[in-house]
């Protein structure tokens, strides 16, 4: 039978039930979990009913809730021959409200005897045809919520996101870090190199951004003595989709007043290590069919290191790196051909991140890539960064905080080329005031659920990823 035939059938039902003096669409009520249900007594519960089996005089259904399953038998000579006439009207799909007692069927199945029941929300439409899983990923992501619905491998990788988050803000908490907020609405850009979301505030009749990354007013809050802080929240970025990349993102930022990146390194070991230990009991997970090993010490290699691992012994020499992208047979857009940084990063990203299995430091990057990072006492050219790489997949990112006013508005003006709207002049002047030398850390939050979920994408871990309106 066809979607739109099923969906007629049922509006024909719920008319049924309103003309029964029947609330289709019901209130409050109290339930015990499904999965808190004991062997035996009384029972109140309630869930969505996906499978019918009737047989006569008596009918059988199985409902689950978020984390639950059981199975309800009804005999029409206990709930009455009224119940019994609206429990016609029930289908798969509808929400349910039980009472009963507790029993096992001859097969040992723990089942509900039910006394009474409601209905708590009649279903228009049909859930999908195979009650083992939701499988067009396209469906899936457009249509999340039977994804949630139908595919409980789905909804138990969504509750692991929330323990993970739980269990960093517990962690930061009970190391002296304190949760803040920061604006999500910027008038300047800043804090990443990236394309933002432009808005227009009326009131004000000026342009406003979607952070690209909160760093900027975190540190103004290091300014304003507060020593160790952290947020959690959204972060946007007007690029490209991928498995990788969403225009929404969560991020973990954190700051640590008298720090520096040695010490992100340090936080970021005791903080990954004891989340993985705390979902798996193991310093080993298993990523795409890859066994990755969390437990200590972590290894460290310097940018500069990296591309002699690839044959560039001298990755300044712009010459040297086209030569290895020929070589590797890399496809470089027009606009980049002649940047060196873009060169290199295409190199990394193709063919040396994916050996960084094992979480790997690369420390040390240059000044051009990292504008508010500290330089190296003894390398000028060279500052205190790292980012962190896990199963091939960048997850972390840190500095040891530049907070010299004038070095940092030197840097700007370099970035800027000349267009001074470009540089948020309020984060020089919060500077002058004095910043405590600082280390700073970013994690990407949903890439770090991809990792510790197994997910092959960035998309499996977010509600709502962004997808092109269906035409």
């Amino acid at each position: 039978m066809a979607q739109d035939e099923i969906r007629d059938q049922r509006i024909k039902k719920l008319e049924i039930l309103k003309n029964r003096n029947i609330e289709p669409y019901g209130r409050r009520y109290e339930k015990t979990k499904i999965e808190d249900i004991g062997e035996q007594g009384e029972v109140k519960t309630a869930g969505r009913i996906i499978a019918l089996r009737k047989h006569g005089g008596a009918c059988f259904a199985d409902i689950i809730d978020t984390e639950g399953k059981i199975q309800l038998y009804f005999k029409k000579n206990i709930i009455g021959d009224e119940l019994y006439e609206i429990f016609k009207e029930i289908d798969i799909g509808d929400i349910v409200g039980v009472e009963g007692e507790i029993f096992k069927t001859k097969t040992g199945e723990k089942t509900i005897f039910v006394k009474n029941f409601k209905v708590l929300s009649k279903s228009l439409n049909p859930l999908p045809e195979k009650w083992h899983g939701l499988k067009d990923i396209e469906i899936r992501f457009r249509k999340r919520y039977l994804d949630l619905l139908i595919n409980k491998e789905v909804r138990e990788k969504f509750i692991k996101r929330t323990k993970i988050i739980q269990f960093i803000r517990e962690y930061l908490n009970s190391n002296g870090f304190i949760e803040v907020e920061t604006p999500m609405m910027h008038p300047i850009p800043g804090g990443a190199e990236a394309k933002p979301f432009i808005t227009y505030h009326n009131t004000l009749e000026m342009n406003l951004y979607l952070r690209i990354a909160p760093e900027l007013y975190l540190k103004r809050l290091l300014v304003g003595n507060f020593e160790k802080i952290y947020e959690i929240n959204r972060s946007f970025r007007n690029e490209g989709i991928s498995t990788l990349h969403n225009p929404e993102f969560t991020m973990l930022e954190l700051y640590s007043a008298y720090g520096d990146y040695e010490e992100m390194m340090e936080i970021t070991e005791k903080l990954l290590t004891n989340l993985v230990n705390f979902l798996y009991k193991s310093s080993n997970i298993t990523y795409q069919g890859k066994e990755i090993n969390f437990s200590l010490p972590w290894s460290k290699i310097t940018y500069e290191d990296v591309f002699k691992k690839v044959g560039i012994d001298n990755w300044h020499d712009i010459n040297s790196v086209k030569e290895k992208i020929k070589e590797f047979n890399l496809e470089v857009e027009e606009e980049k051909e002649n940047n060196l940084f873009e060169l290199l990063d295409l190199i990394f990203s193709k063919k040396i991140q994916p050996q960084f299995i094992n979480p790997t430091f690369i420390i040390d990057y240059p000044e051009e890539i990292s504008p508010l990072a500290k330089s190296k006492k003894d390398k000028e050219e060279i500052t205190e960064r790292f980012e962190l790489f896990i199963g091939g997949l960048e997850v972390a990112n840190a500095y040891s905080e530049l907070n010299d006013p004038v070095e940092q508005l030197k840097r700007f003006q370099e970035k800027a080329k000349g267009d001074e709207e470009k540089i948020d002049f309020d984060y020089i002047e919060a500077l002058e005031y004095g910043m405590p030398p600082a280390g700073g850390l970013g994690i990407g939050i949903d890439r770090l659920v991809m990792l510790l979920t197994d997910s092959p994408s960035i998309r499996e871990v977010i509600f709502f990823p962004l997808l092109r309106p269906k035409k």
